[in-house]
């Protein structure tokens, strides 16, 4: 069954004034044949407008209301589309255009790999933007899987090596694989859309991306919701930096809201997430893997709530290498939440592992993960866990991500293992059900620190666990209820 978003997302995503675009020659699709009656083939009259606005360098494609079935339609530099309220476009269901030869699709899945197998698609394109407050509607035509029939597609909106794209006030529905995917992109700005695709896949995936801002937006999807990745795609990987997704909701139905990864070939450098709402997260509410050799450094996590979330936070270090070559053991380093609160913290749909984990940080013994620093985290976590959860001792994994794949956690707060210069500062973990396990535990940590922190008593024998953990420091700091910490080191 497909759901849809609730008037409460709706409402977020459509209080805003369109954006005009003043003194641009103006080219109505229907002046070039489209009918917009939901019968016709519209595509090849919106082409013949892009190809008319983009020859005029700034036109603007005025698609008013009305529906378009469209096979794939594709993109041209220095044009606006503006997709007016009551317009939508919408997938045929058949003719969408082949996807292109890639030399290097053993590095990535099929839907990675290819670019133009999509309802919109453009390559080496500048100055794009799209306005308006209609719908782009996949209406349950494009795929999902890997292996997908003649004439169909499985995205809907793919952007390859572009630069400067504005994205305004559209609605992206029933998206299949992905609603917006960029490889190679530089200079983007998203504000006030809204993804509603909660039964396809992927929302929106930046990939070898740059200098992108999303903000004021409804991203609601089934796989993972926002997500920055770095993949072979292209032949090539780029840093991907200088990133901002602000002011917005974000709900994955069964997989992760915010994460990194898991395709990791290139680096990441400066991202900031700030003043967001996750709604569901059926895996990780704020998820960060390198599995491919990737360096991901510098990001911050600011004033963002999350409700309804399996795992609140996961970091994980594996080691796949799907790159060419013997790409080297990735690193993480020099990340900041601040201000997060966590409630009602497990997943809002039935998925294979448990419904709950504790947050998890997971690097590897040839590569901590370092300069975490936990500012003013809140986090309200299930409990419900006796006290011989607290011996468990997950196992080591390199080539998988999910954070089940750890099993339970002993501890109901945070389990960190092979990290280095952790810092937990003016924070709180509470549980709703009593549980046995510590609050906190280590294992082979270097320098810990906990300064102005309160956790919940633990119904075991302790509140906080150091396993081959050295540096530990623990100051201004209690139960709760005032109750000084029991701490087990060994």
């Amino acid at each position: 069954m497909r759901r849809r978003l609730t008037g409460a997302f709706v409402a977020l995503a459509v209080v805003v004034a369109p954006v005009g675009v003043a003194n641009a020659a103006s080219f109505n699709v229907k002046d070039y044949g489209a009918k917009g009656d939901g019968k016709a083939i519209d595509s090849v009259a919106i082409d013949k407008a892009i190809a008319a606005a983009s020859s005029a360098v700034g036109g603007v494609v005025e698609i008013p209301p009305g529906t378009y079935l469209s096979r794939s339609i594709h993109l041209k530099s220095n044009v606006t589309i503006n997709i007016q309220q009551g317009a939508r476009i919408v997938a045929s269901g058949s003719g969408i255009d082949a996807p292109e030869s890639n030399p290097n699709s053993k590095y990535q899945d099929f839907g990675h790999s290819h670019f133009r197998n999509a309802l919109l698609w453009g390559e080496n394109v500048e100055n794009v933007n799209f306005t308006g407050r209609g719908v782009i509607d996949g209406a349950n035509k494009l795929e999902t899987g890997e292996n997908i029939p003649a004439g169909k597609g499985d995205k809907m909106l793919s952007l390859k090596f572009c630069k400067n794209v504005n994205i305004t006030d559209v609605t992206f529905r029933e998206a299949g694989h992905f609603a917006i995917i960029t490889n190679g992109c530089n200079g983007m700005k998203l504000d006030r859309i809204t993804v509603d695709s909660p039964d396809d896949r992927d929302g929106i995936n930046f990939i070898n991306s740059s200098n992108v801002e999303l903000s004021n937006s409804v991203v609601v999807a089934s796989d993972d919701a926002v997500a920055f990745k770095s993949d072979f795609a292209t032949g090539k990987t780029f840093l991907s930096e200088n990133n901002v997704v602000r002011d917005s909701t974000i709900q994955s139905t069964e997989n992760n809201a915010i994460q990194f990864g898991s395709e990791t070939c290139g680096s990441f450098k400066n991202i900031q997430f700030r003043n967001l709402k996750v709604t569901g997260a059926s895996k990780a509410g704020l998820g960060m893997v390198s599995m491919d050799g990737a360096v991901i450094e510098d990001v911050l996590y600011d004033n963002i709530q999350l409700t309804k979330t399996a795992s609140p936070i996961f970091i994980h270090i594996g080691k796949r290498g799907r790159c060419p070559g013997s790409p080297p053991t990735g690193k993480i380093r020099n990340i900041t939440y601040r201000n997060i609160t966590g409630t009602n913290l497990t997943a809002p749909r039935d998925i294979p592992g448990d419904p709950e984990y504790a947050s998890t940080i997971s690097g590897r013994s040839d590569s901590k993960i370092t300069g975490l620093t936990f500012d003013n985290v809140r986090l309200s976590v299930p409990g419900g866990h006796g006290e011989g959860d607290a011996g468990k001792n997950p196992p080591e994994v390199s080539g998988e991500y999910p954070p089940r794949i750890f099993g339970v956690r002993p501890a109901f707060g945070f389990w960190i293992r092979n990290a280095a210069d952790v810092k937990f500062l003016n924070s709180t973990i509470e549980f709703d059900k009593n549980d046995g396990r510590p609050a906190i535990t280590t294992d082979s940590v270097t320098g810990v620190s906990l300064n102005g922190v309160k956790v919940e008593r633990s119904t075991g024998a302790n509140d906080l666990q150091w396993r081959k953990s050295s540096g530990t420091s623990v100051t201004n700091s209690t139960t709760t209820s005032g109750q000084a910490l029991r701490a087990k080191t060994s």
